[in-house]
């Protein structure tokens, strides 16, 4: 068997796994979240955040601690908030009663901006590192710190604004459970997180032997075949939700993984041992960055300007940009990633 396709398998493998399990996952953490009482805390909802993005978590710090690709750790944030608003686009051709803009709460608003803030204040320090402008204490930077205190102030004040709807919907949620045992679904849970956190580990080494093999470089490959990986367990979360007719729960998981997604720019510079983690990643990542920033702007605008209409009956021109920003933003790390 030739190199590249036996690369390609590995990364179909692992794809596999942490879409199956990913799923799995995410599944059980809601029941032990609703069995335990944790479903409507703010702790229940950080560690349910901290589930549907453990493929995120486990590759980044994989990438960073063991494989040594930190521009793979970067693109896979970056590429995760990316992938994560063009799934809004997916929602709007697959909820056929009317636009997902007309139908979701406007509090999304709120935790959108919450990410356009994250999003510009780590864009501004890659910028400022690939100037030679860091500000460090030992091997971390200065900025990590700054995103956790904005990540925990971002879900905090989220938490409390849709604390009553988030309450409401978990509740009428757990009888869907009520065959499932708190110890069967911790089995499954523990079951799933281990084949969710192999994968996840050995995604980053695949990963940079398929940039190698197909003379590609480390940023496209992160942002857009890692990145697809690792989402897979937020799509299928987002879709169920949606079939359920919890468009908000839908949009509101896509809002809060980028969110959390964001945080995790600080765990890989705390386990990236040569420096600051932006210091050594290429400054095309920029590029994804200002992405999201565009998309996540047109998320809002959606939401605030609510347009009814659909492109020959299939999704709305603010989904149609934010297709196009997404394919826009792909071609070019291929093109000029370096």
């Amino acid at each position: 068997m030739n190199a590249p396709l036996f690369i390609w398998l590995q990364f179909a493998t692992c794809v596999a796994l942490i879409g199956i399990a990913g799923v799995r996952l995410s599944r059980y953490g809601d029941v032990i979240a609703e069995k335990t009482g944790l479903g409507g805390s703010f702790i229940g909802l950080v560690l349910l955040a901290t589930v549907t993005s453990l493929p995120e978590l486990i590759t980044g710090i994989g990438s960073v601690a063991l494989a040594d690709v930190p521009d793979i750790a970067l693109g896979n944030i970056f590429g995760a908030c990316v992938m994560n608003l063009a799934m809004i686009v997916i929602l709007d051709l697959l909820y056929r009663e009317e636009s997902v803009y007309t139908r979701a709460s406007h509090g999304h608003i709120l935790s959108a901006a919450f990410g356009v803030i994250l999003l510009a204040f780590v864009a501004l320090n890659l910028l400022l590192a690939a100037r030679g402008v860091t500000l460090a204490l030992g091997h971390i930077g200065l900025y990590s710190p700054v995103v956790l205190l904005l990540y925990g102030a971002a879900v905090n004040v989220v938490f409390r604004y849709e604390q009553r709807q988030r309450a409401e919907y978990v509740q009428e949620r757990a009888e869907r459970y009520s065959r499932v045992t708190l110890r069967s679904a911790a089995i499954g849970y523990t079951t799933a997180s281990s084949v969710v956190v192999g994968a996840a580990l050995w995604l980053p080494f695949v990963a940079g032997r398929l940039a190698h093999e197909m003379g590609w470089n480390e940023t496209f490959v992160g942002t857009l075949f890692v990145s697809f990986a690792t989402t897979l367990p937020e799509l299928t979360v987002t879709v169920s939700a949606l079939r359920l007719g919890a468009v908000d729960m839908a949009i509101g998981n896509l809002f809060g993984s980028n969110l959390f997604n964001l945080a995790l720019v600080a765990v890989d510079d705390a386990f990236f041992l040569r420096g600051p983690l932006l210091s050594h990643v290429t400054s095309i990542h920029v590029v994804s960055a200002l992405s999201a920033l565009m998309m996540t702007g047109l998320a809002i605008t959606g939401l605030l300007y609510r347009p009814r209409g659909r492109l020959f009956g299939t999704v709305g021109w603010v989904s149609v940009l934010l297709l196009g920003i997404f394919v826009t933003n792909a071609f070019i790390l291929f093109r000029y990633g370096g």
